[in-house]
């Protein structure tokens, strides 16, 4: 037992480093903000006949999910939905835009920090992290910057499958937002069936124009920093961080996406309230 434990955390400290990197990658991308505006999922599911649900759980601090995606995306999004539909499933979208209120505070939610933490803390072997180390992890977990944060271009989703005849869960080795080593998409430590729902759903996704994280089974994006690093572009991606509501509706992009949403000071408490919960 031992010793497929160890492999298990050794596998999955190999792939957090490797996001880590990858992290950085797109940091350095090159970006050309095209200023395309947002269109809502919802609505265009619905004229479209697409059976595409809507997770109805709140976001950080209560706040309403932002079901919107980049006006360039929207025919390939209806596409993939379509497609899972003749398939028999169906897309539940779990989240879409986030602002940087939502992105701050996303990994700070009880619920996920808790679940990060414990990862972390079974990762080092019932060490407690530093905030530095927890940091590090948190950085491709949650997303520490609007830049790689492709949620916040607009450009991304999160999603889970269900089946159209008795409404179950299409197996993906673990639920959305599952923290573990089963979490990368090429995860060994999943059955088979979960490994093939997950690459046919990706084959689905990638027809229409969204490419994978490798490193969350439930994320896909396009027209991004993600994207030209996963795909070995070279022109600069058209998607970046903006700031966009609802209300005001012009796309806006942030002028220091590599600003850290979340300070070392923050992290240090979030972990004292957090081993605090976990009886540590």
């Amino acid at each position: 037992m031992s010793n497929d434990q160890d492999q298990r955390r050794a596998y999955w400290a190999e792939q957090l480093e490797q996001a880590h990197a990858f992290m950085h990658q797109v940091l350095a991308y090159p970006v050309q903000e095209c200023g395309e505006k947002m269109i809502a999922l919802e609505p265009a599911a619905r004229a479209a006949g697409v059976r595409i649900e809507f997770s109805p759980k709140k976001h950080a601090l209560g706040l309403d999910r932002l079901y919107y995606l980049r006006a360039g995306q929207i025919d390939g999004f209806l596409a993939a939905g379509e497609e899972m539909n003749r398939r028999g499933w169906f897309m539940m979208v779990e989240d879409g835009f986030r602002t940087r209120k939502m992105q701050k505070y996303v990994g700070r939610q009880p619920a996920v920090f808790d679940a990060i933490l414990r990862s972390v803390i079974w990762e080092l072997k019932g060490e407690k992290p530093t905030p530095e180390f927890f940091r590090r992890r948190s950085m491709t977990l949650v997303a520490l910057m609007p830049k790689i944060g492709t949620h916040m271009s607009g450009s991304a989703i999160d999603i889970s499958v269900f089946r159209i005849d008795n409404g179950q869960e299409v197996d993906r080795g673990g639920p959305y937002l599952e923290m573990s080593e089963k979490t990368p998409m090429a995860s060994p430590f999943v059955s088979p069936e979960a490994r093939a729902n997950r690459e046919a759903i990706t084959a689905i996704m990638r027809r229409h124009g969204f490419v994978e994280y490798p490193w969350e089974f439930w994320h896909y994006n396009g027209g991004d920093a993600y994207e030209g690093v996963l795909l070995g572009q070279k022109q600069p991606a058209r998607y970046g961080a903006i700031d966009w509501s609802v209300e005001e509706g012009s796309v806006r992009p942030i002028a220091n996406p590599e600003q850290p949403l979340n300070s070392t000071e923050e992290f240090e408490q979030e972990i004292a309230a957090a081993l605090i919960r976990l009886g540590r």
